[in-house]
């Protein structure tokens, strides 16, 4: 797994940390990700272990991903930081950080947290393995 990758994972795992606490759905959220980033069982493995403690948005590197993984990294990150129902203010501040180190104005921002809530709308469900993640991809690429 390159660092890029790992990086993404860890910033979707620190929003997940952000209010204490990991749940199971911000787990397998991520896990799915991974697994249709082309990550084998073996590594997907590795990488819930090393989720399984918090971790710290601003020790993450984001600069290396180009500006439609950026935009779709926001907008996991956004999805994943309400899938327990609620947003919580450190929540909100996890992605603040995240938004500023992908280069993302607020304007891009709210777009793709529209463009969140409007795929869980078309996929039937938020929950992880009904989220339809591909398109979210599709999507976030549209916004300017």
């Amino acid at each position: 797994m390159s660092d890029a990758k790992k990086n993404v994972y860890l910033a979707l795992a620190a929003v997940g940390w952000a209010d204490g606490n990991l749940d199971a759905d911000e787990a397998d959220a991520i896990a799915k990700l991974a697994l249709e980033d082309g990550l084998d069982l073996e590594e997907v493995g590795v990488l819930e272990s090393t989720i399984g403690k918090p971790i710290a948005i601003d020790a993450i590197d984001l600069s290396g991903l180009a500006a439609k993984d950026r935009r779709f990294v926001y907008a996991v990150a956004a999805w994943l930081a309400t899938l327990d129902g609620e947003l919580a203010d450190e929540e909100n501040a996890t992605l603040a950080v995240i938004a500023t180190q992908l280069g993302l104005d607020e304007d891009q921002t709210n777009d793709l947290q529209i463009l969140v809530r409007q795929v869980a709308y078309e996929s039937g469900s938020d929950k992880p393995f009904e989220y339809d993640l591909a398109k979210l991809r599709a999507k976030a690429e549209t916004v300017a």
